[in-house]
């Protein structure tokens, strides 16, 4: 390479202000030309947002085929994130989990991948042709919540199918929790198997030590990043990780060629050059900064009789490895509260937005742009609820967390197959024709191929009732799925 990888140069971002300072007259798209062609949304937005909102050309470089300065962006993130290669997406962290399936598996590969991964597993499962081999997270019974995966799981779902071609992580989960990926790696490269990471909620633990090891500190072959999530970039904003060696590099590009838009946004990508720099730079200290709001919010929450804000006691209980402390959960049950109600209730009445509810939890992510005054709004408004909304029986135990399914067509072959729509109710034993699922987070009830059973329709049908938003299916409210079969209507 022709420069040197110094993290406090942002070669994308400087190029995108050169170019804005030599003030050019486009000729090219996009067609508002700066803004003057959409006057009421630049002038919300401001000028110099519209006037960066350009189309590729020789000096800003090309996603597609990056030779100049995206390349050398991406080669700064690969160092600053101890990878190989490192690929920016500006179609999510989706497009990234796509990609990797598609370059660690061929149509008829297996995949042995956690039940609660999310939608866009599937849909790379989907793409790829690869048939899904699920194994069961962990389960903390007493919050309701699925955790990581055990080794022990790994390898006797190794040892039944000694054929599959990767190995699919989270890290951390959803609710902070991580695996123990080091050994998940050593045993899987033991069986020539690809370590492929979903780490859309983890852009920012690999830059402080109190935090979980990342993926790539821990030898995975890949890993996808949401920078934009918890590293301070723009939203649709990621980043792809790859370990050379089982995977190679132009197979990975060929494949998000496929996923990603041609018409790569430089806001996006330029987002990314700056949140890879301060993560460098300043990252320590602003994680220090998280460690200590998080921390403190947890302390006073749990002073709040009736809440309980978990964190790192958990480590060492199954599922759990270690712990990502910015994930800010609090379990609500014995308010004789839903997670559901107690979200609505913080928007509603005390105007904050947290990440996500279930039956039984809430959870706020405390990221690098926080501040005491927030996390004490949030700690104030979970102390007012619990005095004036507690209700006086806690919350019956429901076991909502679902067993593996019966897979009984591949997921691409369910997705291509004729359907019929019937009413929920009446899709036990069915075979479904699509996923459904509550977002966030977007992990799946039920996949495609998958057997309907009781349990998951009591799921959805509980989801429903709580207004949790529901999506994947075809009928927007979820009253009718499609399954698979040949419809008798004409």
């Amino acid at each position: 390479m022709s420069y040197s990888l110094n993290q406090n140069q942002t070669p994308l971002f400087t190029a995108l202000k050169n170019y804005h300072e030599r003030k050019v007259i486009p000729f090219d798209v996009p067609g508002h030309k700066h803004g003057k062609g959409l006057k009421e949304f630049t002038d919300f937005v401001g000028s110099t947002v519209m006037e960066i909102d350009v189309n590729a050309m020789k000096c800003l470089d090309n996603i597609c085929n990056p030779i100049g300065v995206i390349k050398e962006a991406e080669e700064l993130a690969a160092y600053a994130f101890g990878a190989d290669h490192g690929f920016f997406l500006v179609n999510g962290t989706t497009s990234g989990v796509q990609a990797m399936i598609m370059s660690a598996c061929q149509p008829g590969d297996k995949i042995i991948l956690p039940r609660n991964a999310h939608k866009s597993a599937i849909a790379g499962i989907i793409l790829s042709g690869a048939i899904p081999i699920y194994i069961q997270p962990e389960v903390n019974e007493s919050l309701g919540i699925a955790m990581g995966v055990s080794v022990e799981s790994i390898e006797s779902t190794i040892g039944r199918h000694p054929d599959a071609k990767a190995i699919f992580i989270i890290n951390p989960t959803y609710y902070g929790a991580t695996s123990n990926i080091k050994e998940i790696v050593r045993i899987a490269h033991r069986n020539a198997m690809a370590v492929l990471v979903d780490e859309a909620h983890g852009a920012h633990i690999g830059f402080h030590h109190e935090f979980p090891m990342s993926a790539m500190e821990l030898g995975a072959d890949m890993s996808a990043v949401s920078l934009h999530k918890t590293g301070g970039s723009l939203t649709q904003s990621s980043l792809l990780l790859l370990r050379e060696g089982i995977i190679d590099p132009f197979t990975v590009k060929k494949n998000l060629n496929l996923m990603q838009t041609t018409s790569g946004s430089y806001l996006l990508m330029a987002s990314l050059d700056v949140a890879r720099k301060q993560l460098v730079v300043d990252g320590e200290e602003l994680l220090e900064e998280v460690l200590k709001l998080s921390r403190e919010a947890r302390r006073q929450i749990n002073e709040i009789d009736g809440l309980y804000a978990f964190g790192k006691e958990l480590i060492g209980t199954p599922g759990v490895h270690d712990f990502d402390e910015s994930k800010l959960s609090v379990d609500v049950r014995k308010l004789g509260l839903t997670g559901f109600e107690v979200y609505d209730l913080l928007r509603d009445q005390y105007n904050i937005q947290v990440e996500l509810a279930d039956y039984y939890n809430i959870m706020a992510i405390v990221s690098l742009g926080d501040t005491e005054e927030a996390l004490n709004a949030l700690v104030n408004a979970l102390a007012d609820i619990a005095m004036k909304h507690r209700r006086n029986e806690e919350l019956k135990v429901i076991h909502n967390i679902l067993k593996n399914p019966d897979l009984i067509v591949s997921p691409r072959d369910a997705y291509y197959s004729s359907k019929r729509v019937i009413k929920l109710e009446d899709a036990e034993g069915e075979i479904s024709g699509e996923s459904i699922m509550a977002y966030p987070p977007g992990i799946p009830v039920v996949s495609p191929g998958e057997r309907i059973t009781k349990e998951m329709i009591e799921h959805i049908l509980m989801l429903k009732e709580e207004e949790t938003l529901v999506q994947g299916t075809e009928d927007p409210y979820t009253d009718y799925v499609r399954v698979l079969g040949l419809s008798h209507q004409r």
